[in-house]
């Protein structure tokens, strides 16, 4: 049995267990959801297996209690298969009045309101999954915390040992758990399996709708050349309609986007407003991600060669890759993730802004010491414009780079930081 990997998940897992009588674990699938909720649950009802929901789904009508029985916490795995068990569980929480009851996994979002009777506001806690970050999977030497910059303790300068290659690797490999156990000339096909998977069969599943495999792969397609950037869905649109003969409206593309958004394949990012003493406006669209960049390469045939011929498509999915590492990170901050851009050009493409109030700025450079620098200058510009009387300064700046030998502090205070150093 391979030797499990420590989740930054685990430990939210177990403060949330111990605060409320079930939680929800949501993410997309294969991202070890169930792994992550085994290491903590003592006993296991598994929908995911046909014969046991065959099975529950007869005694959900007559005994539900039957099926929640168990030493607690209690796992429900693939919960959503049957939607009518989550109002039984919300009662037996009621009923038992303990935290620490339940523990429920799912890959695709909660069930339309009126499959469900009540919605278990305060009964229920939730934990949002994502595929590894590289500080999890092991390829990040985890020199720089994230932690220790918010509370003011600078580091030492600290070495990278990841190089263009393993950067380009690691992108189109992604941080599906499997993965990063097997070797590495088959580690690359999860993520085609994956894509496959949502294509051809989970998307005709989320909802009941019967939906094109093809349009559907059109539209990672377009999603995947339009990565890390800001665009419309009528420009996801127009890239679709020189691949589908149909007619293609607006609509219907929302559709396929709202699908593929209950099975957690893409996570958009969105804008952040700060107060700001400049009178730009700021632009409010969300920059479109995967919820991991392998899904990307993956859609468009692409591997590590490709996105080294082509630095420029490289440097977009590699943001896309540094996202979802800070949505890992931001997870255990107490944090969301935003972007910044407003009417002047003036951007940022990642702010991480915790619950607390504070927040820091970060850019996202593939390398290059041109690109850090203008990276720097587009945050130094950023905080000067922050109004610090309505809000905070930023606790700290930083370039997360994914070419360069170390991590460091300039001299105008804005840090280097690798993605191979960093973690939460």
């Amino acid at each position: 049995m391979a030797k499990y990997k420590q989740r930054i998940s685990d430990r939210i897992l177990k403060r949330k267990v111990l605060g409320k009588g079930a939680v929800l674990i949501e993410g997309p699938k294969w991202c070890g959801k169930t792994t992550t909720a085994r290491q903590l649950a003592r006993s296991v009802l598994d929908l995911g297996d046909s014969s046991v929901l065959k099975q529950s789904a007869q005694l959900i009508e007559l005994s539900p209690k039957t099926l929640l029985e168990g030493k607690t916490p209690r796992l429900i795995d693939e919960w959503q298969a049957l939607p009518l068990i989550w109002d039984s569980i919300r009662s037996e929480v009621d009923n038992r009045g303990e935290p620490s009851q339940f523990i429920l996994t799912g890959s695709s979002v909660l069930p339309e309101a009126d499959e469900t009777i009540h919605s278990g506001t305060g009964r229920f806690a939730y934990i949002k999954m994502r595929p590894m970050s590289l500080y999890e999977s092991g390829e990040s030497n985890g020199t720089v915390s994230l932690t220790d910059l918010f509370e003011g303790k600078p580091f030492k300068t600290q070495s990278n040992d990841l190089t263009i290659d393993d950067i380009a690797f690691l992108t189109c490999r992604g941080g599906w758990p499997w993965a990063t156990l097997i070797p590495k000339e088959v580690a690359l096909d999860q993520a085609f399996d994956y894509v496959d998977s949502v294509v051809n069969r989970d998307i005709q599943r989320v909802d009941g709708v019967k939906r094109n495999p093809e349009r559907a792969k059109s539209l990672l397609r377009s999603y995947a050349r339009n990565i890390s950037q800001p665009i419309p869905y009528s420009t996801i649109r127009k890239d679709m309609l020189a691949n589908d003969s149909s007619t293609l409206d607006e609509d219907t593309v929302a559709d396929y986007v709202k699908a593929i958004k209950k099975l957690y394949v893409i996570e958009d990012l969105a804008a952040w407003n700060p107060n700001i003493r400049s009178k730009a406006a700021i632009r409010t669209s969300d920059t479109r991600h995967f919820v991991d960049p392998s899904i990307g390469t993956a859609s468009l045939g692409l591997g590590p060669q490709n996105l080294i011929n082509d630095l420029k498509s490289f440097g977009f999915f590699f943001e896309d890759m540094v996202v979802r590492d800070l949505r890992v990170y931001a997870e255990a901050l107490d944090g969301k993730l935003y972007h910044y851009k407003d009417s002047t050009g003036l951007e940022c493409d990642t702010v991480l802004h915790r619950r607390n109030g504070s927040y820091a700025l970060l850019e996202v450079k593939l390398g290059g010491e041109d690109n850090i620098n203008e990276g720097a200058a587009n945050m130094l510009k950023l905080a000067a414009n922050i109004d610090t009387d309505k809000m905070p300064a930023p606790s700290f700046m930083a370039v997360i780079i994914g070419v360069g030998k170390y991590a460091f502090r300039r001299d105008d205070g804005v840090y280097v930081i690798p993605i191979g150093c960093l973690k939460d």
